[in-house]
């Protein structure tokens, strides 16, 4: 993995975990933002599928009714 990429994971991982963190957020979002994370750190897997994964788990949480008007722009920046 380049310097670049690995840069822009290390940003992605901690907005990941920091929605997973967030109590005033829904539990079964801050899980789909911890399998997001799995998804991506999944080094078995090719780079496209992790991304092609984590991305359609971030689409879930981003179209859940129940997600709090401060975690959809913070899961728009990760997408």
């Amino acid at each position: 993995m380049d310097a670049e990429l690995e840069s822009r994971m290390k940003q992605i991982c901690f907005q990941l975990e920091e929605i997973n963190k967030d109590t005033s957020i829904p539990r079964n979002i801050r899980r789909m933002a911890k399998e997001s994370k799995d998804f991506l750190l999944d080094e078995k897997k090719q780079m496209d599928v992790r991304a092609a994964m984590a991305i359609s788990n971030l689409d879930k949480m981003v179209n859940d009714p129940n997600i709090p008007l401060h975690g959809r722009p913070q899961i728009y920046w990760i997408m």
